[in-house]
């Protein structure tokens, strides 16, 4: 049952690319709630994706998975910062957390070489 993370964050872009280009005002406006949500602040960009990504794994979201994996790595998260939030998911969302938990773990594992890389 693996998956790709790699993949499926570079399919996820190019999917959010494409409807961008479907559904300008909609991506535009989602873009905008995004970037303002993501920015530095109070918490730190890294603690929003961090909250992010948590939210991703109870909802049982793997495109979430794996971008905010990509984006938490981008911004500095280290992997043990990225399990204990995988863990905090887990206390929040139940069983169903655990499996997407794992699979988080995974996605972690596959896309630490990716967002060093850029």
């Amino acid at each position: 049952m693996s998956k790709d993370y790699c993949d499926i964050y570079e399919h996820l872009c190019a999917l959010m690319t494409k409807l961008g280009g479907e559904a300008g005002p909609v991506m535009a406006g989602f873009t905008s709630l995004h970037d303002a949500s993501v920015s530095e602040g109070a918490l730190s960009a890294k603690v929003k994706e961090l909250i992010a990504l948590a939210i991703g794994i109870t909802v049982r979201c793997d495109g979430c998975i794996a971008y905010h994996v990509h984006d938490a790595l981008a911004a500095g998260a280290t992997r043990e910062e990225l399990i204990e939030t995988i863990g905090v998911a887990v206390m929040m969302g139940g069983g169903p957390s655990v499996v997407y938990g794992c699979e988080a773990l995974e996605a972690v594992d596959q896309l630490r070489g990716v967002a060093a890389a850029g």
